[in-house]
Parts: structure tokens; C-alpha cells; sequence
């Protein structure tokens, strides 16, 4: 028959106590090391798929420090996965993600600006043929 008495009396040797705590150390490191997180693969393809669409929206005309500064850390981000460092990688990637958005918002800013430029002088043209053909100057 099984009782919890013939577990616990080897515990009570001092000498027995002693001898698993370096196992209690080693056990609680090698737990610690199996806890690497995963690859952050979600935030990787999201970087991808932002600095994909920057460049269909061609924003290097715009914005292209932040497009390249995007690239860049997302070619660390693929670095930092090879050395297994994950919460970098992850880090990473979502700035990659960030800086490419950034580029579209700016590129979306200065194409609206030229627009509004482009329609400012229209006003401007269209205003001096109107005061031609009244006669106001």
C-alpha cells in the first residue's frame, strides 16, 4: 500500500533536501528556456502586407525615408526571427508595420496638397478670365 509517509520520510534527511535543490534550480532554468515565445509570424506578414501596399501606392515619391526605414526594419525584424529572438522580431515587425503606415498617411497628405495646389490655380485662372470678360480689374 501507497502512503504519503514513505515520500516524505526521505525529505526529512537533510542530506536528501540539500540534494534537490540544485534539481529545483536546474528544472525551474530548463522551464524558463522552453519558454521562448513563438516566431511572431502574424506581425511579420502584417509588415509585409503595409509596406506591400505603400509601394502599390507608390509613396516613395512622398515619403520614402519612412518607406525605406520600413524596409529596413523588417529586414532586422527577419534577422532577429534567425536568432531567435522573438520578442525583437515581434518588436520589430510592428514598427516595420508602423513606418510603412506612416508613409501611406504621408503620401495620402502630400497627394492631397498638390491636388489643392492643382485647384488653387484653376480658381486663380478661371478667376482673372472672369474679371476679363466683365471688364473688372
Amino acid at each position: 500500500m501507497f502512503t504519503f509517509n514513505a515520500i516524505a520520510k526521505p525529505l526529512r534527511n537533510p542530506l536528501s533536501r540539500r540534494s534537490l535543490a540544485p534539481l529545483l534550480v536546474a528544472c525551474s532554468m530548463l522551464s524558463a528556456c522552453a519558454a521562448t515565445p513563438p516566431a511572431p509570424a502574424a506581425a511579420l506578414q502584417a509588415a509585409e502586407q503595409s509596406i506591400r501596399n505603400a509601394e502599390r501606392e507608390r509613396v516613395a515619391e512622398y515619403a520614402a525615408p519612412e518607406l525605406s526605414e520600413a524596409r529596413a526594419k523588417l529586414a532586422a525584424a527577419h534577422a532577429a526571427v534567425g536568432r531567435d529572438d522573438m520578442t525583437q522580431a515581434r518588436r520589430l515587425a510592428e514598427q516595420a508595420r508602423a513606418d510603412a503606415e506612416l508613409a501611406s498617411a504621408k503620401a495620402e497628405v502630400g497627394k492631397a496638397s498638390a491636388v489643392n495646389a492643382e485647384m488653387q490655380k484653376s480658381i486663380d485662372i478661371l478667376q482673372q478670365e472672369i474679371s476679363r470678360n466683365t471688364g473688372v480689374r
